[in-house]
């Protein structure tokens, strides 16, 4: 048993090693500005929230565009859709609470209702009234709950695969998963492997080919965002999954609902689920994309985007 013993100890000498050679701290988000929050990037103060946005296109437009972006994303998962639909439209995109250069809630409230309380304040910030909603995974979300308590405030509706639906998850990134246990959740706040993000976004591309160094910076790097850790673990722990998925079958809005066939972390039978749930929603499917098709190829993606919308002028 002595050996025994002893091995254990080697281990945990090793281990303790390994955690002092992995670990990162978080970075100020003044540190981060320089490379992520250069213009049009702007900020404001609701209610003593810091809240990162780019606000770009014709100030005219009656019904702006809202893209609301995934968990661990920011609102530069949106450069591409952005660059195309702001020649015309205006575009409102933002970092939501404990994501990006926002970073966390003071309250440490993370629920659904939560986050579209928070949208709603940012639409009444810019004196938003009517906008056309698009948002993914989580921001999808988002975007429908937001489309059933507020459907005034709701005029077009874009799910790009979006979360919510029963039984729809198909698998968590590892990341995610050991944000949800105790005591891994909290050594997580201290570590992140810049292995764990490329493994992270490998889950969600539907070709890992187009993974390359600049894309893991801007996510390894706004991960580190004071707070984004701890505000990522505290956020997995409140989540109910399919919370208000009911009302999806009350939406009204004209709906487009975009989904990559190669969706590892929702079910890509669930685009099929709120199309029927959805009266008059149009399907279009991206075979060979994953889990975040505007980011992985925006080109592609917008072109159905920009029917939608002028379908509706």
């Amino acid at each position: 048993m002595g050996w025994l013993r002893k091995l254990i100890g080697v281990l945990l000498i090793l281990t303790a090693i390994a955690v002092s050679l992995s670990r990162e701290p978080d970075r100020p988000v003044e540190s981060l500005i320089a490379r992520w929050g250069l213009p049009p990037s702007t900020f404001v103060d609701l209610d003593g929230q810091l809240v990162h946005l780019r606000d770009e296109g014709p100030r005219g437009d009656p019904v702006p565009i809202v893209l609301l972006h995934g968990t661990s994303a920011s609102l530069h998962t949106w450069d591409g859709w952005a660059g195309e639909l702001s020649k015309t439209r205006r575009v409102v995109r933002l970092d939501l609470p404990g994501f990006g250069l926002t970073g966390p809630r003071a309250d440490a409230r993370y629920g659904l209702d939560d986050d579209v309380a928070f949208v709603l304040n940012v639409l009444d910030h810019l004196k938003l009234q009517r906008v056309v909603l698009a948002g993914n995974s989580l921001g999808g979300r988002i975007a429908w709950r937001t489309a059933t308590v507020a459907s005034q405030r709701v005029d077009r509706l874009v799910l790009v695969d979006a979360a919510g639906l029963p039984d729809s998850i198909r698998s968590v990134p590892l990341g995610w998963r050991l944000a949800r246990v105790p005591v891994l959740g909290a050594l997580m706040e201290w570590l992140l492997p810049r292995a764990a993000v490329v493994q992270g976004l490998v889950a969600v591309y539907g070709d890992p080919q187009r993974i390359d160094d600049a894309l893991v910076d801007r996510y390894y790097d706004l991960t580190l965002r004071d707070g984004n850790r701890t505000a990522l673990r505290q956020r997995l722990q409140q989540y109910v999954p399919a919370e208000h998925a009911d009302a999806i079958a009350g939406i009204r809005q004209p709906t487009l609902i975009l989904w990559g066939g190669r969706d590892s972390v929702i079910d890509p039978a669930a685009a099929a689920g709120f199309e029927r749930l959805i009266p008059g929603s149009q399907r279009v499917m991206f075979d060979r994309l994953g889990h975040v098709p505007h980011e992985e190829d925006p080109a592609a993606t917008v072109v159905p985007v920009q029917a939608f919308l002028a379908a509706s002028r």
